[in-house]
Parts: C-alpha cells; structure tokens; sequence
C-alpha cells in the first residue's frame, strides 16, 4: 500500500482524493488530502493515518484539519472559519472504512459533523517504464547539437537521465516514501539540525527563501527530495544523462533521455512555494545559491511536486489546455565517448559543474584513465 494514489470522491461534498502511505514497520503512516470542487470550502488533511498492514477491510476514526488555500498549512477551524460563511462548518474527525484491492482502495467516511463521502483512489504508475514518446527527428548526437541551436534560450529548461525507461520522479518518490507532511515534520528538522553547523550561512526554515535554498542545498549533496534538478543548458543536461552511462558493456539499443520542459508552464499553472500544498502541483523555482556554489555552474533550475508520477501528471495537465508541456529526447548510449570528449572541450566537466576536489578529481580521473 505504501506511494501515492488518487482518485475523486463524491457524497455530501465532491472532489479529488490523494492518499500518500509511508510503510513503517507493521503499519502505513501518512495523510489524505480531500480537495473539494467547491471553491468556497477549504481543503481537509486527513493526519495521522495510522493503517495497519495486510488487512484487506478495516474500520478507522482519522482526526481532520482544514486546509488554508493562502499558505498551505493545515491549521484549526477556528483560525480559519472567519473567512467562511457563517453557515459553514468543519469536520473534527472521520470515521472512515477502507476496502484494500491490488491496485484500487475504496473508502468510505461519516464525520462527526454528520457529512459523508466514498471514494475510489488508484496506486501511481510512477514504476513503470516510461510512456513518453521521443521526437522522431533527434536520434543522434549531431541531430541533438542542430536542434538545441533552433531553440530560444532560456524558454526551455532540460534534464539528462542515464536511461529513456525511467519516468520523471523525484529522489524522494524514487525512495519508496509517499508523505510529504511526515518528511517536512520529521526529516527536515533533524537535517537542519545536523546540518547547521556546517555551512556558513545560516538557514531559517520559517523564511520562504532560505527554506528553498535548505531543500536546494540538501538535494545538491544527495539527500531525496521532492525536487528535480533541471538546467537551462541542453549541453549541460546532455553530460548528466551520458555521465552515468557504463564506459563499457552498453547495448545497442540503449538509449538516454534528455527532458526538454517549456516554461510557459510558470503561466498556464499556479505555484505553490510550499512543501505540502492544498492541491497537486508542479512548480518551477530558481532558489537562491546560498551555500550552494554548484547552481551557478550547472545553470540550475529547480522543480518543486507532492507528485509522484510526474509524467502523467503534465500530461494530463497538458490535455487540458491542449498545450505539449514536456518532450523527449532519446540519444545512444553508446556515443557516450564521443559527447564526452566534446562536452569537455566546451568546458562541461565534473570540474565546472561540481566545484570542489570532488569534481576536480572525477575530471581528471576521466582524463587520465578515459572517459
């Protein structure tokens, strides 16, 4: 059970539903967010959910908090009830059954308020191969370094992955963990405890900026975050799909991918500049490079999602407002050699992009032992 899954939900109210399950131990932790088609009601977080393992059918009483649409942040009714109708209230907890299926879950609920809902919800396809079909007319090296000359610079943003199967998911997605609001109550706090005396400038959580530049800095240095690393170069995304490539042993068929995402998505979409907001989201962020002396050479841009199949999820997007969001670009594993060595003479090297002896070693090791 444990990832994400969703669905829609009708009765006294009707919307979308998003189960992110965490398994610990013998149960599932984690939330359910029910986002109502009524503009004029908030959100509800359904909060520790606590769902035991290998049961098909339960029963469970799970406290609610409404959602503020402003902030993001789950908080009390009585903070939030002034900016409703009167005649609107909120739930304090649900009693809710769920029917567990191999790749469906059926709940239904009746709060103590007296209102009621059922809902089907489906397991994310974020596991399986990609669905993405490549452009037709890029499949070599040299069809790549032609086309990335015809687009506009800085419309588009890129990122390199080492095989064409993998979907776009975040580091912390591809983990096996779903909830969101357990990593921004658990993880992050401890992080930063640790962390705080080891870079230079201090970081405050409770500011917008700094806390952008924390998750930056941290997915930098490869602790899993909801972020993806995009950058603004399609060369420099070029070395990080072929850097992973094995120097031998490659078959013909095999295939990186290179992601190219226009930016007009910033218009067409809301952002959202929190962790854990009141709707599904994928929002595009350029943090600032506070102790982070990698974003400027990488010409990073970031994306922040509560999503975990991020693929279906611009697709979907895109359908909506008949717009083509996301492209891909499929090249030869096996011209690992080659783009290398040409990337290298643009000065694209684990030496510039990762300054530090790190990166210095990893550019030398590759040119003194091949690449």
């Amino acid at each position: 059970m444990n990832g994400q899954w969703i669905g829609g939900y009708v009765g006294t109210n009707q919307g979308s539903l998003v189960l992110d399950l965490d398994e610990v131990g013998d149960r599932y932790e984690g939330s359910a967010l029910a986002l109502e088609s009524n503009p004029s009601l908030p959100p509800t977080l359904a909060v520790l959910l606590n769902v035991p393992k290998g049961q098909k059918s339960f029963h469970l009483r799970t406290p609610l908090m409404p959602i503020d649409r402003m902030s993001g942040r789950a908080v009390s009714w009585d903070a939030l009830k002034e900016n409703y109708p009167s005649d609107v209230t909120h739930p304090n907890y649900a009693d809710i059954k769920w029917d567990v299926g191999t790749d469906t879950i059926e709940i239904s609920w009746v709060t103590d308020i007296g209102t009621n809902g059922k809902g089907l919800v489906r397991k994310s396809r974020s596991t399986q191969p990609s669905e993405l079909i490549p452009l037709p007319q890029v499949t070599t090296w040299e069809d790549y370094r032609r086309f990335a000359r015809t687009l506009e610079p800085y419309q588009h943003i890129f990122r390199g992955q080492t095989s064409n199967q993998w979907r776009l998911r975040t580091s912390f997605h591809r983990t096996g963990r779903s909830s969101l609001v357990r990593y921004e109550l658990n993880d992050i706090p401890a992080l930063h405890r640790h962390l705080s005396g080891m870079i230079a400038e201090p970081l405050d959580l409770r500011d917008p900026l700094h806390n952008a530049a924390f998750y930056n800095l941290i997915q930098h240095h490869g602790y899993p975050t909801p972020l993806l690393d995009w950058t603004y170069s399609p060369f420099i995304a070029a070395y990080f799909a072929y850097n992973g490539v094995p120097r031998s042993g490659v078959a013909a068929e095999d295939r990186v991918r290179v992601f190219i995402l226009d930016k007009v998505w910033s218009k067409d979409f809301e952002s959202m500049f929190v962790v854990t907001p009141p709707k599904l989201h994928f929002t595009l962020l350029e943090p600032l490079a506070l102790n982070n002396p990698r974003v400027v050479p990488q010409q990073s841009v970031s994306s922040v999602t509560n999503v975990d199949d991020i693929e279906t999820y611009l697709k979907h997007q895109g359908q909506r407002s008949k717009k083509e969001y996301v492209r891909a670009i499929d090249l030869p594993a096996s011209e690992r050699k080659p783009v290398m060595e040409e990337l290298s003479l643009m000065g694209i090297t684990a030496g510039s992009l990762f300054p530090g002896i790190d990166g210095a070693c990893e550019q030398l090791r590759d040119r003194f032992f091949g690449m």
